[in-house]
């Protein structure tokens, strides 16, 4: 019998991920896909589901969706992805997550099957969540693709609803280089006569998402956000206001399918997301005096978003926890980063990481100035020995360097 810890570094150390070693796990077609749901038995057929993508929001506002319909009395599975800590946060069933013992049981029972396959970490993953939330008789499933749409491996199911939260530059080497062939990488998942929800879009992403859901007569319903949200939310920032938003649309949308959710459940849920969901690091307050925030932002929006939060938040002197994965647009995000700030500049443990003196260096060309560590750790820690008591660090640039600070 293996146990957990042998079963993750069997998982590590035999499929390729995308987190750690980035193109070199990334496929283009479905067919592995394909061939795990034949040999689990199509657990995505008759699954009931929300299907978000996009290139911002999507694991909050699939985290919004899925507390309210927890609230509304439904049982419900959210797959999303990275994870921070433990690769068992992807999958959760009205907010815990799954036990060591069924992703052992899982792998023990599937591994011959899907050797000759050779699927990725993130196919594996997929595989796990359907047959997951089959045997546990989910009433809806919320699931975030990964990186595109058109081809991402959660593609297999036929949602109620599919959402998109909204388009910008990251992962160009794969989905495009103009905003609207990432949109249309991002519209694959709009299915033939099957509701879309777009969170934001103007301009030719717009008409991108009209016109592929209008070739598959699809309704499509753009989010709102001139209008403030009747009740508060559980996550900082106007960034999430429009997340939830998305969100609370999309809801409707389940609601016009039959679906009994009503406005208390969804302000409810949208109060509880993170009690509710687990939900970590957007904007999350990791101590005290001197103020300490991780934030996952990693590329250009998501860094404006760290600059209008900023912008809102008293401090005196401002330290940034800096790490970043080589596959990014870095200068793009550099760009955008605080001049007058003292940077600790760090690499995650993963090989996709950029070297923190690399790092240091191309920060200094834009203006950015600090030291370099040895680790997330330790540039935590220097940090907040460094800084004063009314002073702020926040933990930034890469999920995996968040996931370390936590």
């Amino acid at each position: 019998m293996l146990t957990y810890a042998d079963t993750l570094a069997y998982l590590y150390a035999k499929l390729p991920m995308y987190q750690r070693i980035g193109a070199a796990a990334y496929k283009a077609d479905l067919s592995n896909t394909h061939a795990l749901m034949e040999a689990l038995g199509h657990p995505e057929r008759g699954l009931k589901c929300v299907h978000v993508a996009g290139t911002n929001g999507k694991g909050s506002t699939c985290s919004f969706m899925a507390s309210a319909l927890q609230e509304a009395g439904y049982k419900v599975g959210l797959h999303t992805s990275p994870h921070l800590k433990d690769f068992r946060e992807r999958f959760r069933v009205n907010g815990a997550t799954v036990r060591e013992e069924e992703v052992v049981r899982f792998v023990e029972q599937h591994r011959d099957a899907f050797e000759p396959i050779e699927p990725s970490f993130f196919e594996w993953g997929v595989a796990f969540a359907l047959w997951w939330f089959r045997e546990q008789q989910v009433d809806i499933a919320v699931i975030e693709t990964g990186m595109g749409g058109r081809l991402d491996s959660t593609n297999v199911v036929a949602p109620e609803v599919s959402v998109i939260t909204n388009i910008g530059w990251d992962h160009m080497q794969f989905l495009g280089d103009t905003l609207e062939k990432i949109a249309a990488e991002k519209a694959g998942i709009i299915k033939p006569g099957i509701p879309v929800v777009v969170g934001e879009a103007e301009g030719g992403v717009r008409e991108v998402f009209r016109r592929k859901a209008e070739e598959g007569r699809s309704s499509i319903a753009f989010a709102d956000h001139g209008i403030p949200l009747p009740y508060a939310i559980g996550l900082h920032g106007a960034h999430q206001e429009r997340n939830a938003r998305t969100a609370r649309a999309a809801l409707h949308g389940l609601r016009e399918r039959g679906w009994s959710i009503d406005e208390d459940s969804i302000a409810k849920g949208f109060s509880k997301v993170v009690a509710n969901t687990g939900l970590r690091g957007r904007w999350e307050v990791i101590g005290q005096a001197p103020l300490t925030i991780a934030d996952v932002a990693h590329n250009v929006d998501g860094m404006g978003v760290v600059n209008a939060l900023l912008a809102t938040t008293g401090f005196n002197r401002l330290r940034i926890v800096l790490g970043m994965v080589n596959d990014k647009d870095i200068d793009a995000v550099l760009r955008l980063l605080p001049k007058g700030a003292r940077y600790h500049f760090c690499k995650a443990d993963i090989p996709r990481g950029l070297d923190a003196d690399a790092l240091r260096m191309k920060g200094e060309l834009f203006g950015l100035w600090g030291t370099s560590h040895g680790s997330v750790r330790e540039a935590l820690a220097a940090a907040r020995e460094a800084a004063a008591e009314h002073d702020l660090v926040l933990v930034t640039g890469s999920v995996f360097v968040v996931a370390e600070a936590l």
